[in-house]
């Protein structure tokens, strides 16, 4: 069986219950840009590790093919390189979008559960 990589990728950082704002803050990239990778059969083994240092997922488990355990033991320097990306947005600012990012993400899917209903 053919693995869709986005669709693992994303699977996982939903069960832990990560925000795709916080990821796509973190990566320095737009959140469209998380729902392409969701959308790709197939991931560079690069972006698949960044997204797992960032949530703190050991993706050895799902792409054994691709990974060791050992890849995915944290070190100091990837804590440095995650964390100076997303830091010149000032807190007040970064809450704010937050909120109203996760206002936005609610509203559609109810949208989404209304047009199901009426289907």
């Amino acid at each position: 069986m053919d693995k869709h990589y986005g669709q693992i990728v994303e699977l996982t950082i939903r069960k832990q219950g990560f925000s795709i704002s916080e990821l796509a803050r973190l990566a320095n990239i737009n959140r469209k840009c998380v729902y392409n990778w969701f959308n790709q059969k197939y991931l560079k083994p690069e972006i698949i590790h960044r997204v797992g240092g960032f949530i703190k997922h050991d993706f050895s488990v799902e792409f054994p093919e691709l990974f060791t355990a050992e890849d995915f033991i944290p070190s100091e320097k990837l804590k440095v390189g995650f964390s100076q990306g997303w830091n010149n947005e000032p807190e007040s600012e970064r809450v704010w979008k937050d909120r109203y990012i996760d206002l936005l993400e609610k509203y559609n899917q109810l949208l989404l559960e209304q047009y199901e209903r009426n289907i």
